[in-house]
This record gives C-alpha cells, structure tokens and sequence, in this order.
C-alpha cells in the first residue's frame, strides 16, 4: 500500500512537470462564463449559441479510456463532467493533463457544451489550465471521513467528501438567515453586546476568564448577554435581539458544547405569555424553511409544529416522570435520595432548585417529544424572572422542550432592582457554599434597572441545538464547523 508521503511526493514531480512545460500551477486569475449550477440550468440556452465557454471546478473523478478522458469536477454550486478527446486536441494539451492532473486538483476548462448518448451534459475540453494542483490525495471514495475525530478536525474534508455534512451546514445558515428574518420583520433591532466582561450574568454556569493587559483586569468570555440587552431596554430601544457566541467552561457531551451559539430577544411591554406565542411562531417558520411545512423527524419520531404547543407545569412533569409528588414540600435530604435513586449525582453546595433541575433534565426531559411548554419553575430556579402574580414561589417563565430536547429558555423579565439586588445576594449565598455557576451580584446591572426598566418578554434558543432537532443530528459537534478538540499525542 503507497504511504501518504509517497503519494505527495509523486503529486510534487507532477507540480515540477507542469513547471517544465510552461504551465503555472497556481495562476492569480481564474476564467468562467457560469457557475456549474448556472450551466445545468441553462444548458440548452448555452448550447445553441455554439460559442466556447470557460467553466472551472476541483476534479472529484477521473476515468482514463484509450485516447479518451472522462473527468468529474464541481465548483461548489454543482457537478459537472468534462470530456478529453486527444485525437480533437493539441497533442500537448491531452499529454499534459494525462500526465499530471489528479483528484482534488482545481482545473479551468475552455470547451464546448453537449449531451452524450447516455443523456449526461458535458463539455468537450479543447483547452484547459491548472489552478491548483493538490499535493494530498483526497480520501476515498466514501461518504464521510471513516475516523470520526478527523471528521471534526478536518471539517473540510468532511465537507468536500460528505453531501450530508455540506447540506447540514447549508440547512445552518438558512436557518440562521431565516431567523434574523422573523425578528427583523417583527420590528426587533439587531444588536452587538461585549464578549469580553468585567462581570459574568444572565446565566447559570462557571466561565472562562482571561486577563487584559492594557486596563491590568480579568476578564470574562460571556456566558450570555442578557443583562447588556436589558440595559438597552432602559435606554430606550424597545425590542432588541443579538446572535452571539456564548462561552462556559463545562463538560462536553452530545448536546453540551463550551463554546455555542444562541439567539437571545428581548421585548418592552410583553411577558412570558406573549412570547410563547411568539416563540410558537418562530418555529414554525424555522420549519417551514427546511420542510416546507409543518413537520419534521427527529430520531425516527414525527414532529408537529402546529400551534398551540402543549403546556406543562414543572412541578406535574416531575411528579409524573420522576414520582416526586411535591417539589415545594420536599427537602433537600429527601430529594438528594430521589436524585440517587434515579442515578442522578449530587455535587456538594448544590442547591435544591440545582438537584431538582438535574433530576428534570435526566428522568423527565427525555420524554417530552412533541413540543411542549414547560412552566411555573421555582423561585430560586431564575433568579432573572418575575414572580407570579398568584403564587410568589413561583416565576413567570417556561422552557421550550421538542424531542427530549431544552429548545428555549424564557420568561416575563425582572425588573424591580430591589428584589433582583436580593435574587443576587441569594445566589451570592449559594455560590458560598460550592455553586460555581451561581450568578453574581451586578452593580452596573441593578443601577440601570433603579432607572427604570419596562416591563419585557425575554426568550434564548441555543441555534446548535436547533440545528441539530431539524436536521435530525445527535452530536452538537456535527452542526459546529470547527469543534475545539483535544491534541493529539
């Protein structure tokens, strides 16, 4: 078997060939008439105007008859095959591509346009030039990389030799555009917040922290940006979204990344109520682009979008799926058995609302397929969340759960500066006793809430989770272009 270096060092004699006949390996300029996908599609137009045309592409096949040569290029858009015949040709232009060209090299091909006996347009080379000539062969012909780390390591080789890795990061970006779409036309204001923060908030979760030499202070990579957004609530701005990395130093798990991708909304004059149905209307627009209606499977289930979505307290949905018959009532001793029971780990310092949230996302999330609200979480669970009116042991919030999967988190935003200074002190008291990822007291924060901030509507959805629901992927690491891994040995 031809070791890799032996394959590069036979492609670096063909790169010195070309070198000797006057070809340039890797010209500045490149010419095209049309991209391949354009070509397919108007191909009987470009056909009849008899005229030579210039395509260009990188070749994924070669096929070697006699005096004739097949080949497979694509430019990205599309596919197309090319056809050598050297008895139709300058003799040094066949012998020139015979002896040097390779898969995976990017060629431009001056020829004109037909359609063989067996129907498959084609372009009939008469002239043609390198533009780059590839020193590592490609991997085999199969659909993916066989070594699923290099799949993540070398995500252009995945996308180059995988149509169903290409066509997830596609269906990533439509998704993507079609949410700033929704938003934009729903009258919010996209925005861009710090990623680098003097203070981490908005969120439970321990952070990254970094040191800035000029200004001689450490700093934080944002675990989310929902206190800056509220901040332009009380300057003014009414409706407000941001699609932004967020950064937090945990574990990595199937659907658990450290360094992930949310969208985040926040609206004057709304609550948690109003953005449910605005969430409701989110995805199905989201599926609508993908599927063109309102459905899709996700791991062998089929999934409604159909409005209204089912609404479920967290206290009923751990009553039914973890027999927990009382969330308020019970105490931590007792919970911490429950938890161990349903093999859930109990760390330390963690709080009630902590275990009671691990046992949620272990015993009772799983089952949860079709979309389905959950609401009337606890108190100390959001410390960012108003109360309910009706019940103050209780918040105005609910979590979006499709396929097992936490979707969204949202609720009817806080803005009473003197509770949240208290909320804070409450988790300051839980980081006291070993919660890393309780929130901070935030001065700046609750000064511009003593401002004054309208009531609002929040909502955050995780886009990689997204992305991996609609198109029925199992590891957030497929649906992240560049996933951080672990050096090699």
């Amino acid at each position: 078997m031809t070791s890799l270096d032996e394959l590069r060092n036979e492609r670096i004699k063909k790169l010195e060939v070309l070198q000797e006949r006057g070809r340039v390996p890797y010209p500045v300029f490149a010419r095209y008439d049309a991209t391949l996908k354009e070509t397919r599609e108007k191909f009987t137009t470009l056909v009849k105007r008899k005229k030579p045309l210039f395509l260009v592409g990188r070749v994924t096949a070669l096929r070697k008859q006699g005096g004739l040569i097949f080949l497979n290029f694509t430019d990205g858009t599309d596919t197309f095959q090319g056809l050598f015949k050297k008895n139709e040709m300058y003799v040094n232009e066949f012998k020139d591509f015979a002896d040097t060209v390779d898969v995976g090299d990017f060629v431009e091909l001056q020829g004109t346009l037909f359609t063989t006996k067996k129907r498959e347009k084609t372009i009939l080379v008469k002239k043609w030039n390198m533009l780059v000539k590839s020193l590592r062969p490609l991997p085999e012909k199969w659909h993916g990389l066989k070594d699923v780390e290099e799949k993540f390591r070398k995500r252009y080789l995945d996308t180059l030799m995988s149509s169903e890795s290409r066509e997830r990061f596609i269906s990533r970006s439509r998704l993507i555009g079609a949410l700033r779409r929704v938003l934009t036309e729903a009258d919010f204001l996209e925005v861009e917040t710090p990623v680098l923060q003097p203070l981490y908030g908005g969120a439970s979760a321990e952070p990254f922290v970094t040191h800035h030499n000029a200004l001689d202070v450490d700093l934080y990579l944002r675990i989310s940006n929902e206190l800056y957004l509220k901040r332009l609530l009380v300057g003014n701005f009414p409706k407000v979204f941001e699609i932004y990395k967020a950064f937090r130093n945990e574990g990595i798990d199937v659907t658990h990344y450290p360094e992930f991708t949310m969208v985040e909304w926040y609206e004057s004059y709304s609550d948690a109520d109003s953005q449910m149905a605005f969430v409701e209307q989110v995805v199905e627009v989201l599926v609508k682009e993908l599927f063109k209606g309102k459905s899709f499977t996700w791991n062998e289930k089929d999934i409604s979008v159909k409005k209204p979505f089912k609404r479920v307290t967290y206290a009923s949905v751990l009553k039914r799926y973890a027999l927990i018959p009382d969330i308020e009532t019970i105490d931590r001793e007792a919970l911490s058995v429950k938890a161990k029971q349903l093999s859930v780990s109990v760390g330390e310092g963690e709080s009630k609302e902590k275990i009671l949230d691990n046992i949620f996302k272990k015993a009772c999330r799983p089952k949860i397929i079709q979309p389905t609200f959950i609401i009337d979480y606890p108190a100390n669970a959001l410390p960012l969340a108003k109360k309910k009116e009706e019940n103050d042991a209780l918040v105005d919030a609910f979590q979006l759960v499709i396929g097992g999967v936490e979707l969204s988190k949202g609720f009817s935003e806080l803005n009473d500066s003197i509770e949240q200074r208290a909320r804070f002190k409450g988790q300051e008291a839980n980081r006291s006793t070993g919660d890393k990822e309780a929130q901070q007291l935030d001065e700046d924060f609750l000064e511009a809430l003593e401002h004054g901030m309208p009531p609002a509507g929040g909502v955050g959805i995780g886009i990689d989770r997204l992305v991996m629901l609609l198109t029925d992927t199992k590891n957030i690491k497929d649906v992240i272009l560049f996933p951080a891994m672990r050096q090699k040995e």
